[in-house]
């Protein structure tokens, strides 16, 4: 009899996972340069000068795919017949293959509606979808080499596997449920987070109030590229691509580093240093050209001091209940991750534009890194401190509040009252009392009184037996309690308080459990002895 093995990749095993993360990989990249190559496509359809036909366009949308992911292309079609580069990536283009790889490499992970199938391991399954990504990638940058826009090799080998790989890595962290590592440094990139937002939040008000201030100049310069409207609405869609590039340089400015607008040329709030070199284009027209900085200028600063105070903000809430020092090391910890954003992203908001003056354009990586990190030091760390001092102050109000009583204690305090109560009633009626443990310690013990002499034991009578039936005992017989001849008084029975102690020091009692309702008459005197 022959016996059948199955293969685990028949079955679905890892093998088959990986091969399937793969291929999404390769999806996703596949359906970035698609929607890319339908837009430039539609523009070359709508353009009256449609030279170079469709597979120029297509060369056109791979080029400018390649850009989104951060590769320079080189122009080949000049006036001057030198090749110059490329380098600004329009930001708001990354964001569509961002979020395909990330896509991809979550779906990778999320079990779905099928939690029986198999799936790849964290890494492996990183490994898979950039896998299949860059295999799209690496035909895309061979095609483009003979078209008008080919790919700088170099930072094509450097960005391109760079950008894919963190994408995928955010997608697989996403499916695994954005874990942290540590209270600490969860709270640092919390912090670092809000002040990256609001940084760039301000930055972005900054340079759209420019804009509006310099709109005369910005529809002069529309009109100046493009005549048509189809040309016009090209304009105006790159223009929206370049937004967030807008955001970042206005970030940049308000930091204090600011930016170049070509070699040796410098934009900051202090002013305008050497001759900038401004090619006609409707973002640039609300570039700063010329003059000293005034009030206007400086208010931009308003930016990173926000984003510094909701930084240190931020950390100050989440260590009231840490230490000094805990609180200092974090939000210094949040500076140095709030500047690394900041240069990250300045330094993909920037590059060249050209050979000569236009080599350098925007703002330059490492000084706008370097400035949030002193905002985020000299600010957000002082205002860390502080907020966690104010979180952990004692209003002077509840300083001088008496504590509250709780309900128990309440009930403590009556039961205590109806025991001492309870208890002097018993004294004087004559009701048998049992001294707490421990009340009687510190006390010398009494002394039994002696009997006295048969000759001299008069009659007792019923006046003096109420006597003795008032100080807790029968008429000459033994006393209530062990050792104690003295009538009951309350010194006797010791301290009534705490909300177990009845006027018997009963550890059961319950005080509204044992109310007297009839006391039980003294005994009657015995006969008289003949």
């Amino acid at each position: 009899m022959t016996h059948v093995t199955e293969h685990p990749l028949v079955q679905g095993g890892r093998s088959a996972a990986l091969a399937t993360a793969c291929v999404r990989g390769g999806v996703a990249a596949g359906l970035g340069l698609g929607a890319l190559a339908v837009l430039v496509v539609a523009a070359w359809i709508s353009s009256p000068y449609s030279d170079g036909g469709p597979v120029g366009a297509l060369h056109v949308a791979a080029g400018i795919w390649l850009l989104a992911h951060g590769v320079d292309l080189v122009r080949t079609d000049t006036l001057s017949g030198l090749p110059a580069p490329l380098g600004i990536v329009p930001m708001l283009l990354v964001a569509l293959p961002v979020w395909l790889v990330h896509r991809a490499a979550r779906d990778t992970l999320d079990p779905g509606g099928d939690g029986d199938r198999p799936r790849p391991s964290p890494g492996g399954a990183v490994a898979a979808v950039a896998g299949g990504y860059l295999l799209v990638a690496a035909a895309v940058v061979v095609y483009s080499e003979s078209g008008p826009l080919p790919a700088d090799l170099i930072t094509a080998g450097l960005w391109l596997p760079a950008v894919v790989t963190g994408a995928a890595g955010a997608g697989v962290w996403t499916a695994l449920g954005r874990p942290l590592p540590g209270r600490r440094r969860a709270a640092a990139l919390r912090a670092a987070g809000l002040g990256l937002v609001t940084l760039l939040g301000g930055g972005a008000v900054a340079a759209a109030v420019s804009l509006a201030w310099h709109a005369g100049r910005a529809q002069a310069s529309l009109t100046g590229l493009a005549g048509e409207w189809s040309g016009r609405v090209t304009v105006l869609l790159l223009v929206l691509a370049l937004l967030p590039n807008m955001a970042v340089w206005g970030a940049a400015y308000g930091l204090g580093p600011g930016f170049t607008l070509g070699t040796g040329a410098l934009a900051t709030p202090l002013g305008l240093v050497g001759d900038p070199a401004l090619p006609p284009f409707p973002l640039l027209a609300a570039l700063p050209t010329e003059g000293r900085g005034t009030w206007v200028h400086w208010a931009t600063a308003a930016a990173p001091l926000a984003a510094a105070l909701v930084l240190g903000h931020r950390v100050g809430r989440a260590a009231r209940s840490w230490a000094a020092r805990d609180a200092a090391l974090t939000a210094l910890g949040a500076a140095w991750g709030y500047g690394a954003a900041v240069a990250v992203l300045a330094g993909a908001a920037g590059g060249p534009l050209g050979t000569g003056r236009l080599s350098a354009f925007g703002p330059v990586w490492w000084q706008a890194g370097a400035a949030a990190v002193l905002w985020g030091v000299c600010v957000g760390a002082p205002a860390a401190l502080g907020v966690r001092a104010w979180g952990r102050r004692v209003p002077r109000s509840e300083k001088s509040r008496p504590a509250p009583v709780s309900a128990p204690g309440r009930l403590a305090a009556v039961g205590a009252a109806v025991s001492a109560a309870v208890g002097a009633v018993g004294a004087v009626v004559g009701v048998p009392a049992e001294a707490p443990p421990g009340a009687t310690e510190g006390r010398p013990e009494a002394t039994a009184p002696e009997a006295p002499a048969a000759s001299e034991a008069p009659a007792t009578s019923a006046a003096s037996a109420a006597p003795e039936a008032a100080a807790g005992r029968g008429p000459g017989g033994p006393p209530y309690t062990d050792g104690h001849t003295g009538p009951i008084t309350g010194s006797d029975v010791g301290p009534m308080t705490g909300p177990n102690a009845g006027p018997f020091a009963d550890p059961g009692y319950e005080p509204y459990d044992y109310l007297p309702a009839a006391w039980e008459p003294a005994p009657p005197p015995p006969p008289p002895a003949e």
